[in-house]
């Protein structure tokens, strides 16, 4: 896993970085089980508060790695087999719903904590949509993205469509889908699938997650699971989920300690 992703946490942020930097940080079979790896076991991490997800090098991640499209030529990649070999439809699913490849990217999303996704030089196809999995994401403007499936004959298969509907309108996804053209992220600002735009995403994201982890982080993570609710949800269940944590929160040590600190006026010291 050292030789995809490195992992260092240090007050109460844990950074991500892939580091596959010679390939663009492309998805090959050790990347995708490195960011499963990772995900899991930073949902049990103690101490941290907030994730900065990047890549090392050139690039974000470029995608799936050119080794597996090479395969799928040959047809040693038969239907029903993902670009790794494994079967697609498979009993083997998280209780998410997820095979192998969509969990690197909703591992993500599973988070406890907030994950912010600092991306720069290009997200392709996997990539793209490994950005999607973070809760917040900045790009530089001339980040190159793209739904990029469609050129090789193929569908986004890692919860992209699950996780594009929540950011973008449903005609843009699909014309973005259906053609795989690249977009800045200038455009990508513009239509919805960045925070953003920063000079240096990962510095501006290092920012963010520090000030995020400062924060009563029992709050933070009520909020997350709120925000979290499906777009569908009912209006009287989201009111119930709000009373809920509120009320959970409303004198436990940590909303006393924000208040006390604001109203001290220092520097809050909160319990995980």
């Amino acid at each position: 896993m050292e030789a995809r992703i490195r992992v260092t946490i240090e007050n109460a942020v844990a950074a991500v970085q892939l580091t596959r930097s010679d390939k663009m940080n492309a998805l090959d079979d050790a990347m995708f089980a490195a960011l499963v790896q990772t995900g899991e076991r930073l949902k049990t991490e103690k101490g941290v508060r907030v994730i900065v997800l990047s890549g090392e090098g050139r690039a974000f991640c470029a995608g799936l790695d050119m080794g597996n499209f090479g395969k799928m030529a040959s047809g040693e990649r038969a239907g029903g087999q993902s670009s790794t070999g494994e079967s697609l439809v498979t009993a083997n699913r998280t209780p998410g719903g997820s095979n192998r490849a969509q969990h690197a990217v909703m591992v993500w999303r599973e988070q406890a904590v907030p994950v912010i996704a600092a991306i720069h030089g290009v997200a392709f196809g996997g990539g793209f949509q490994l950005a999607l999995g973070a809760d917040i994401r900045f790009v530089t403007a001339d980040t190159r993205m793209s739904v990029m499936e469609i050129k090789w004959g193929l569908v986004p298969d890692m919860a992209g469509l699950v996780l594009m509907k929540r950011l973008v309108r449903d005609d843009v996804a699909r014309e973005l889908t259906y053609t795989g053209r690249q977009f800045t992220g200038e455009e990508a600002l513009k239509i919805g699938f960045a925070t953003r735009v920063c000079a240096d995403p990962r510095a501006e994201a290092l920012a963010l997650a520090a000030d995020i982890a400062g924060k009563n982080p029992h709050a933070i993570r009520a909020a997350k699971r709120l925000l979290d609710l499906a777009p569908d949800a009912d209006q009287a269940t989201i009111l119930k989920e709000e009373s809920r944590e509120q009320t959970a929160l409303i004198g436990s040590p940590n909303q006393v300690e924000a208040v006390m600190s604001n109203m001290q006026k220092r520097a809050a010291v909160y319990a995980d």
